[in-house]
């Protein structure tokens, strides 16, 4: 009995690992891309909807043909949300898998974590999604084999304070922000160095900490105050409520905010009727009138059923970004599609025209949505 117990538990510890893994193709004719995504785990929606937009761009490209008739295939983890996990799941998919590249991880820590493994094996990483300012360069200098598709935290504050001074003709503002985010304090210097630099002023800026949902002293401390706008660097959660609750003692000036505003919790939270003369940055809204938005947003639906997030549109984007650049390698190695990323320009995706600078960002638009009514009514590009 107790040789064939032994021999039960290694069938089942044989099967449990076949469940964990995946057939990886060894045929010459395919070119194998990781993705290494948060599927599972406290920000699993962010990866879950990167990976929907990935699948399809990689299923359009496979239908026309792959890659000078190499199709694509892609092998996917789910790094749980865990930055360790994503990091040990970057090494296999590079040493084990041989894939010439990784998509993701979506947030700006996980991907980080990856980053030493890529630069190690020569293999590029590459995100849609993570925003933090160093996650492709720091103090050392450009992090070699790291790139991302979306714009910096700092970018989207600049692009808002331009917004503000040029399409709301605002000189006066006071920033409400979160003091326990790195993510709201990036935002807020870049706002306030732009919009000073424009000729405005910063007329109060309160705080806030994440989790609080009475801001009604904090709005009566700034009412007074002589302003026309206000930036609300932060999460939707707070957010909504000091909309509402700003709406409510009669400030009906301009509220301005950042993609952290974007969630259908935004209008649960604030009501419909206190977000109109709201506007926040994202880096994709399916009310923009670009026939790519509107290819994308038909494909997207007709495959999903449902209506594509920014999420879905950076992973769409990112797949295609990445494939441009394949196809343009003179090898199909890392060293040579690290060169041929560092070379695009001009890559026209769903979020933007996008060109690679010299810290491995891209260059391009910013998109700020007008909602009114609590729906996204209209949109504009900003230029940085």
């Amino acid at each position: 009995m107790k040789k064939y117990s032994v021999i039960f538990l290694l069938v089942m510890s044989m099967l449990v690992f076949a469940g964990c893994s995946q057939t990886v193709s060894t045929d010459q004719n395919v070119i194998k891309i990781g993705v290494n995504y948060e599927l599972s785990g406290g920000v699993a929606t962010y990866g879950q909807s990167s990976v929907e937009g990935i699948e399809l761009a990689i299923e359009q490209i496979n239908e026309a043909g792959g890659i000078n008739g190499k199709k694509i295939q892609l092998v996917k983890y789910d790094n749980k949300s865990d930055a360790s996990e994503a990091t040990t799941l970057t090494t296999r998919l590079i040493t084990q898998d041989k894939v010439v590249a990784v998509l993701g991880p979506a947030t700006s820590g996980a991907f980080m974590a990856t980053i030493p493994v890529a630069n190690q094996n020569k293999v590029p990483v590459i995100s849609g999604s993570a925003t933090a300012d160093n996650v492709t360069v720091d103090d050392k200098g450009v992090k070699e084999y790291a790139f991302r598709i979306c714009f910096t935290d700092s970018q989207q504050g600049n692009a808002v304070a331009k917004f503000a001074l040029e399409n709301l003709s605002s000189k006066k503002a006071v920033i409400i922000m979160d003091s326990s985010s790195d993510y709201a304090k990036g935002l807020a210097e870049a706002f306030t160095s732009t919009f000073e630099a424009g000729g405005g002023t910063i007329v109060a800026q309160e705080a806030y900490m994440s989790g609080d949902t009475d801001f009604n002293a904090v709005l009566t401390s700034i009412k007074g105050k002589d302003f026309d706008v206000i930036f609300i660097p932060g999460y939707y959660n707070e957010a909504g409520l000091i909309i509402k609750q700003a709406r409510a003692q009669g400030i009906d000036v301009p509220i301005l905010g950042a993609d952290g505003f974007d969630s259908p919790k935004l209008a649960e939270l604030a009501g419909a009727e206190a977000l109109n003369n709201v506007y926040f940055s994202n880096h994709y809204s399916s009310v923009d009138p670009s026939p790519v938005v509107a290819d994308f947003v038909e494909a997207f639906k007709a495959k999903y059923k449902k209506e594509p997030d920014a999420f879905n549109a950076l992973g769409y984007d990112l797949a295609k970004f990445v494939v441009d650049a394949i196809s343009r390698a003179e090898k199909l190695d890392g060293e040579s599609l690290k060169k041929a990323l560092e070379a695009t320009e001009n890559f026209e995706g769903v979020t933007g025209t996008m060109s690679v600078d010299e810290n491995h960002n891209v260059v391009k638009d910013i998109i700020v949505i007008e909602l009114k009514d609590g729906k996204q009514y209209k949109t504009y590009r900003v230029t940085e």
